[in-house]
């Protein structure tokens, strides 16, 4: 058993104590001169006194400390209290979301081999299997993931992984955790879902049969927008697996000083989710009643098609809805976006300010069509600014219309 296990063993009984999580797991502050925040170990490697330990070192560099690049103190802080968010037995995290995309792929995977993958995952994920994966010899099948039947139908014996990502970021299509995590366990399939949607406070898949959990700790975990950075969490003997090959080859690290701005930012976590909740079902309340907007999408809302599965499996929702305008040409959603003047055009979610995302952004000018819905779908993340701010921009900005 290796030390993170061991640990994890040991405070295995604190786990559900989101306060001790935060404010304690893995801080030994007796070790830093009784400092209430964790030092920034801002180093790049680590002296060893005896040649012994450095041999040990050398045979597993997952023992110990050894060079920054793979294990660091500040990080190993960030790393526990992340792990025991997710119940899970360790955790690596990365120099962004897409790393721990493509680490958690490429390690569980070799040529001729099978992946199955909800449709329109992020971005990079879809780059991955459409792009470089095929390169090697490995294929993916795209499915709708709102009904199990459509993961049992693109199975086939050389299936490998089957890749979730629950809510989807733009449109929130959900998948049954458990129903999927049964089906790829009776065929010996790893299941990775993206939790960065819900965050492991909203959402727990390992708890619902997942093998592997990864989120963009860019988003909640970070919360202020100023850190990319990702993380995955599952069993000691494949975060190893990965950290020994993957992890270290690529350079797939988060740095010391990232890590500890996570520490920082996970100690707010609860509060900013419950604001950003609250402002979310005040701001969707708004949408759903003017007249300029034709329909919304977010998983609590009980117009939501997956609204009970939503419920089953997630402990809350918050932050991202999208909305559909009810106009006649692509230039009225232009004019909205370009009205408002405190919700920023941006990509990301998670930090202090009210994002928007237009559909039509990705849509090039030629091939603009009002009656597709998408090109009239607009993603909002609602922030934690006061909910009158934020509704009193959308409304000045939808009279402009």
């Amino acid at each position: 058993m290796g030390i993170f296990s061991i640990f994890y063993h040991k405070h295995k009984s604190h786990l559900m104590d989101l306060s001790y999580i935060l404010n304690e797991l893995g801080e030994e502050r007796a070790s830093y001169f009784n400092a209430v925040a964790p030092p920034i170990m801002q180093t790049s490697n680590f002296a060893c006194r005896r040649v012994d330990d450095m041999r040990k070192l050398f045979e597993n560099e997952y023992s110990g400390y050894l060079y920054s690049r793979g294990l660091n103190p500040t990080v190993d802080i960030l790393r526990k209290k992340l792990a025991a968010l997710d119940d899970a037995e360790d955790c690596l995290v990365f120099n962004s979301g897409a790393s721990a995309i493509y680490a958690a792929v490429t390690a569980n995977v070799s040529a001729g081999d099978h992946i199955v993958s909800v449709s329109k995952p992020y971005t990079w994920a879809q780059k991955l299997f459409n792009d470089l994966l095929p390169r090697f010899g490995v294929n993916t099948t795209y499915v709708d993931g709102t009904a199990i039947e459509h993961f049992e139908r693109a199975v086939l014996p050389n299936t490998k992984i089957i890749y979730l990502e629950t809510p989807n970021s733009w449109n929130f299509a959900l998948q049954d955790l458990a129903a999927v995590a049964e089906l790829a366990r009776a065929e010996g399939i790893l299941t990775i879902c993206d939790n960065s949607y819900c965050t492991p406070i909203y959402q727990k898949p390992l708890g619902l049969g997942i093998d592997l959990s990864l989120q963009s700790a860019t988003k909640y975990i970070g919360g202020h927008s100023d850190v990319v950075a990702g993380v995955l969490c599952g069993t000691t003997a494949m975060m190893q697996k990965i950290f020994d090959n993957e992890f270290g080859t690529a350079g797939l690290g988060v740095t010391p000083f990232h890590a500890w701005l996570l520490i920082r930012g996970l100690r707010t976590l609860p509060m900013r989710l419950q604001k950003i909740s609250e402002n979310t079902r005040q701001v969707l309340h708004f949408l759903k009643a003017h007249p300029k907007v034709e329909d919304i999408l977010f998983p609590f809302d009980e117009s939501f098609p997956q609204y009970g599965l939503a419920k089953k499996q997630m402990q809350g929702a918050c932050g991202l809805l999208s909305f559909y305008l009810d106009v006649k040409k692509i230039e009225d959603i232009v004019t909205f976006c370009e009205s408002l003047k405190h919700i920023l055009m941006a990509v990301s979610w998670g930090g202090y300010e009210s994002l928007i995302i237009p559909g039509c952004a990705s849509v090039k000018e030629k091939d603009y069509d009002i009656t597709k819905k998408s090109q009239r779908m607009l993603r909002l993340y609602v922030g934690q600014e006061e909910p009158e701010y934020i509704i009193n921009d959308l409304s000045q900005a939808l009279n402009n219309i």
